[in-house]
């Protein structure tokens, strides 16, 4: 979601091993904390994309360094 839109299955393809349970779960959670809205496109059949908020992206970007850190140890 930090690049952008993301759809359900983009993100079932990314993060091996977690089941569309899990992932719904965590979703709504994000949803609820405000770091990740919903939008829903009206196509047959119906597409759901998520998306970071202002917040969310703030989030992220306060990580990054972080994350930059266990790429670079391996951790």
């Amino acid at each position: 979601m930090s690049r952008g839109a993301t759809r359900f299955s983009e993100i079932t393809e990314i993060v091996t091993g977690l089941s569309d349970r899990l992932l719904a779960q965590r979703v709504r959670e994000l949803e609820q904390s405000g770091l990740v809205e919903r939008e829903v496109i009206a196509t047959t059949p119906v597409q759901i994309r998520y998306r970071l908020t202002e917040r969310g992206a703030d989030l992220m970007q306060a990580m990054q360094p972080i994350s930059d850190w266990g790429h670079r140890w391996g951790v």
